[in-house]
């Protein structure tokens, strides 16, 4: 009875999060049913994280925007402008790829600071702000570029979005590298998990029976290392795998354990307390977007890095693809609730479901009509929720 209510406890502890996690096993085994395995194979992996790292990266950004109660629809647009001013300095001026990068991030802190000016202190409401943005910076592209696309970037800068590392520690059929950081990366895992149990014992909160516990913390560790193995055996570890693993690190401090990440979600949640509770609202609404801004950055340079070529289009539907892969993974609708693992889990969702789709032959316009249903299931599931535990409460 009690490993029953073990299980069961682990489940319902958060709904919302065991939800989006037994999807996502759901979608990745029926796909790597429905394609031979080719889902699973260590070339299309390699692929997976080469083609949606940039709609991550993103996600990161817009999760942080979504639950501080606001929207943004111009980063597909950022995405394109940035990578634009890139191809611009490095291509067309000769300038070395670093000062690309330069130019491009301080491009979107610019982006940032502008967006976040008109929501926070002139009080436009974001969606307004950010639909101008759309049009104003996918204009200013066009502008920048002439109409034309620009081309070919210097191989150092292809790198960020194409690079793998492999062979700097050896290994026969495979690259030890890759082995390696995954392993210090589960390590770092269990004994993290290990403290915040303890931490949690020390406060007499409710924990998961030790074996749950540990049974947990060795299927991570087997999916990690499994997942890394799949990449050492294909090209080793892809260089932008890195970027958007310090990225999912820092901003998951930062929005766990920082007074910005408080503050956001407490504007998100309830923002007449937050006001009364002295959050200096404008400042924190202006550094929300003046991130979205320089994450957007990074994307873009991402994106135009792996195109090889900065184009008048990129970076359309971008913001789409991002707004659903932080609702899928759980953020609310309403702001104050979502979490940075939560929204990689479902643009991982969006991911797969893409990538799968593709190896199946699945028609583009049939693909766009999948992931709308999926993400108002996932909106529609949220809402459920929210009267499930509103009930509960009453």
């Amino acid at each position: 009875m009690t490993t029953i209510a073990n299980l069961k406890d682990l489940v319902t502890q958060n709904v919302r999060s065991s939800g989006i996690a037994f999807a996502f096993i759901v979608i990745v085994g029926m796909f790597a049913f429905m394609t031979d395995g080719r889902l699973l194979s260590p070339g299309n992996l390699s692929n997976l994280v080469l083609q949606y790292s940039y709609i991550l990266i993103l996600a990161i950004g817009m999760l942080i925007v979504i639950v501080g109660g606001h929207i943004d629809l111009s980063v597909g647009s950022v995405v394109a402008l940035t990578g634009a001013i890139a191809a611009v300095v490095v291509v067309r001026e000769g300038f070395p790829w670093w000062v690309g990068v330069l130019a491009a991030v301080a491009t979107g802190l610019l982006i940032g600071m502008w967006q976040g000016f008109w929501v926070a202190y002139v009080g436009i409401p974001a969606f307004i702000v950010t639909l101008a943005g759309m049009l104003l910076f996918r204009g200013l592209t066009l502008l920048v570029l002439d109409n034309m696309s620009l081309s070919p970037f210097p191989g150092e800068y292809g790198q960020i979005g194409r690079g793998f590392l492999n062979g700097l520690l050896g290994g026969y059929g495979y690259d030890t590298l890759t082995l390696v950081i995954f392993g210090i990366a589960v390590a770092g895992y269990a004994v993290a998990s290990y403290r915040n149990r303890r931490a949690k014992l020390s406060y007499n909160q409710d924990v998961e029976a030790i074996w749950l516990f540990a049974a947990k913390v060795v299927l991570v560790a087997a999916v990690v290392m499994w997942f890394a193995w799949q990449l050492a055996t294909s090209r080793g570890l892809p260089i932008v795998l890195i970027v958007l693993a310090a990225l999912i690190i820092a901003y998951t401090m930062i929005t766990k354990h920082s007074i910005f990440g408080r503050h956001v979600y407490a504007i998100g949640g309830n923002l007449a307390a937050a006001q009364l509770s002295g959050v200096r609202v404008k400042r924190v609404n202006f550094l929300i977007f003046l991130n979205m801004g320089f994450l957007a950055s990074i994307a873009g340079i991402v994106f135009s890095s792996r195109s090889n070529a900065a184009q008048p289009g990129a970076g359309e539907m971008f913001e789409l693809d991002a707004i659903a892969a932080c609702f899928i993974g759980g953020a609310a609708v309403t702001g104050g609730i979502g979490t940075i693992p939560g929204a990689m889990i479902g643009g991982l969702i969006m991911a797969v479901m893409s990538n799968g789709m593709s190896l199946l032959g699945v028609d583009q316009s049939v693909q766009q009509v999948v992931k709308g249903l999926v993400l108002l299931l996932a909106v529609g599931f949220d809402i459920w929720n929210k009267k499930r535990s509103g009930a509960r409460a009453s």
